[in-house]
C-alpha cells in the first residue's frame, strides 16, 4: 500500500508478530506492525491489536512504538517477551528502525535487499578476486543473493537457509565467514561443524580457493591420517576452522587447543542432520551452550538442502530469533534429476540390471554413485562386481582416514568412474562429473514400522545434477516394501517415478535419452 502527497513517499509494510507476555499469564497475544518510511529519512513504528475491522480505521487504532521500546520488547535478550514468529527488529547505524523478515525486508537499497551482484556485498579486493579468478563466479545464486546480506550486514542475526542440493550454499556460508575474520587476529575467528571428514575437506578445499588472494589461514580438525597425527597440534591459531563432532570435542574439552572465546560465526552445515535425534544433536547443543558462554556475539548459521518438521521445530524452539528461508516441500525434488524405478524380479535381479544394463551406460556418461544400505552391503556389492570384471570403488565409514582420503582422490581425479558407497557420502559430496545415482537400496529410517528417509533420499539424488546440470537416479526395487517405500518417496514430494523394464537394454537406453544424458 503506498500514497503520494507530493511531500512524501509513505510505504506501509505488514508483518504480525506474536509474542508472549508473562504479565499477560503467558497469554498470546498478536500485534500488527507497520512501518511507514518517509522522504525526509524519519523512520516510526506503529503497533496495534490485529485485526483491524478495515482499512480506514488502521490508523486511529495504531500506537507510537518507539526504538527504545521495540529494542526492549523485541531485540533483547533479556526481554521478558519470546518472540514466535520470523519478525525481528533492528537498528542501523543512523538510528533508523529496521523490521526483519524471512527475506527482502523494507522496500528500496535496505540493508536486506537481495544481491544482484558481488560487489554490493562490500567484499574486500582479495575476496572479489577469489570469486571471479578461482571460483569463476559471475553473480550471486538465488540462495546466495537472498542469504549473503543477512550473513554478512549487521546485526549478523542468526540464519536457518534451506535450498536445493548444488544451489550454492557452501558458498554462502564460506563466503560469510571469510568475510568476518580479521587477518590481525590470529585466534579462530569462524567454525564449520560438518558430519563427515569428507565434507569438511571439502568445504575447507572451497574456502582455500576462495581465500586464496587474502592472508587468511585456515585448518581442518577430523581423525588423523597416519601421516599426520592430531595429538601433536598445539594452540591453534588458523582463522577459519572446519572439523567433524568427534575430533572437534577433542580439541576443545580434552586437549583445549581450540579456543573459541573470539568466535564470529559458527556454522551448521547439513544442520538437519547435526541437529537430528539420530544425528549429532548432543554435541551440537553443547557446542552451543559453550560458545553463547564464550562468544555471546557470535552469529550462528544453519544451511541444508532438508529439514524434517521434527528439526523444524526444534530449532524453533531453540533458536527463536533467526532470519529463516525455507523451501516447499514439493519444491525440493530438483527437475534437472530425472528418477526412474526398476522392478526388479530377485536380488539377483537387482545385481543383474547394474552390471549388464547400467554399467556399460554408466561408463559412457562420466562418473556415477551407487548406494547401499549398509558397510557390509557395500563391501559385498564391491567384490562381486570387481569378480566380475568391473573396474570400481567403494567408500564406508569402516575404512581407515588414509584409505577414505585416497579413494576420494581417485574419484575426484576421475581415475575410478563408479563410487559405490554408504550414506557417508550421501549429504554434500559434490563432484561436477557425477551424472548418475543408483539406489541399490532404498534409504530408510531407523524407526518402527520403517519409513522412507526423505531427506536422505533427496540427499541421495541431489549428488548428480550439480548446480543445474542434468542427472539421473535409479531405484531397484524388489520386495513389496521396496514398493510401498518408493510410493511414499512419490507421495511425500508429489512426483512420479517412471519406471523401467529390469531387462530391456533398449528402456534404459531411451529414458537417459529423455534425461539429456544420452
Amino acid at each position: 500500500m503506498t500514497c503520494t502527497d507530493g511531500k512524501s513517499r509513505v510505504l506501509h509494510k505488514f508483518f504480525k508478530i506474536i509474542v508472549l507476555s508473562p504479565e499477560a499469564g503467558n497469554c498470546s497475544t498478536e500485534f500488527q506492525v507497520v512501518l511507514v518510511k518517509t522522504v525526509f529519512g524519519a523512520q516510526e513504528i506503529f503497533r496495534g491489536l490485529h485485526p483491524w475491522p478495515d482499512g480506514q480505521a488502521m490508523r486511529k487504532n495504531l500506537v507510537p512504538l518507539i526504538w527504545s521500546e521495540s529494542e526492549n520488547l523485541f531485540a533483547s535478550s533479556r526481554s521478558p517477551f519470546h518472540i514466535q514468529s520470523d519478525v525481528a527488529f533492528d537498528k542501523t547505524a543512523a538510528g533508523e528502525i529496521l523490521v526483519c523478515g524471512k527475506q527482502e525486508l523494507v522496500e528500496g537499497n535496505s540493508l536486506y535487499t537481495s544481491a544482484k551482484t558481488f560487489e554490493e556485498l562490500q567484499i574486500s579486493e582479495p575476496l572479489l578476486r577469489g570469486i571471479y579468478s578461482e571460483m569463476k563466479f559471475e553473480r550471486p545464486s538465488k540462495i546466495q543473493a537472498e542469504t549473503l546480506p543477512l550473513i554478512m550486514n549487521p546485526p549478523h542475526r542468526n540464519l536457518v537457509a534451506q535450498a536445493h542440493n548444488g544451489s550454492g550454499k557452501t558458498t554462502c556460508f564460506v563466503l560469510g565467514m571469510l568475510s568476518r575474520v580479521n587477518t590481525s587476529l590470529h585466534e579462530p575467528q569462524a567454525l564449520c561443524v560438518c558430519p563427515t571428514r569428507e565434507l569438511a575437506l571439502q568445504n575447507q578445499a572451497v574456502l582455500e580457493r576462495m581465500a586464496r588472494f587474502s592472508d587468511i589461514k585456515s585448518t581442518c580438525i577430523i581423525p588423523p591420517t597416519e601421516s599426520i597425527r592430531g595429538s601433536l597440534r598445539g594452540h591453534i591459531v588458523d582463522q577459519v576452522i572446519f572439523g567433524t563432532p568427534g575430533s572437534l570435542e577433542r580439541a576443545i574439552v580434552n586437549e583445549r587447543n581450540l579456543d573459541v572465546q573470539h568466535l564470529k560465526v559458527l556454522v551448521f552445515d547439513e544442520a538437519d542432520h547435526m541437529l537430528d535425534q539420530n544425528g549429532f544433536r548432543d554435541f551440537s547443543m553443547k557446542l552451543l551452550r559453550r560458545i553463547n558462554k564464550q562468544a555471546p556475539s557470535c552469529q550462528l548459521l544453519l544451511f541444508s538442502a532438508t529439514f524434517s518438521e521434527k528439526v523444524k521445530n526444534f530449532v524453533s524452539k531453540s533458536i527463536p530469533i533467526a532470519n529463516r528461508v525455507f523451501v516447499e516441500k514439493l519444491e525440493l525434488s530438483l527437475d534437472v534429476i530425472k528418477q526412474y524405478r526398476v522392478d526388479c524380479p530377485s536380488e539377483a535381479a537387482k545385481f543383474e540390471v547394474l552390471k549388464d544394463r547400467i554399467f556399460p551406460i554408466a561408463e559412457k556418461l562420466g562418473q556415477s554413485i551407487i548406494f547401499a544400505k549398509s558397510q557390509r552391503s557395500v563391501t559385498e556389492l564391491h567384490e562381486k562386481l570387481e569378480a566380475d570384471g568391473h573396474k570400481c570403488s567403494s567408500i564406508q565409514g569402516g575404512y581407515s582416514p588414509d584409505l577414505r582420503d585416497k579413494i576420494i582422490d581417485e574419484f575426484r581425479q576421475g581415475i575410478t568412474r563408479i563410487l559405490i558407497s554408504t550414506d557417508v557420502l550421501s549429504r554434500g559430496f559434490d563432484v561436477a562429473q557425477v551424472t548418475l545415482v543408483v539406489n541399490f537400496d532404498l534409504p530408510v529410517t531407523r524407526d518402527y514400522p520403517k519409513q522412507p528417509d526423505y531427506e536422505t533420499y533427496l540427499h541421495r539424488i541431489g549428488r548428480s545434477g550439480r548446480f543445474g546440470r542434468k542427472g539421473a537416479a535409479f531405484n531397484l526395487v524388489v520386495t513389496q516394501e521396496d514398493t510401498r517405500m518408493l510410493t511414499l518417496i512419490e507421495e511425500h514430494f508429489g512426483k512420479t517415478i517412471s519406471p523401467v523394464a529390469w531387462d530391456d537394454d533398449e528402456a534404459f537406453e531411451k529414458v537417459l535419452k529423455e534425461a539429456g544424458l544420452a
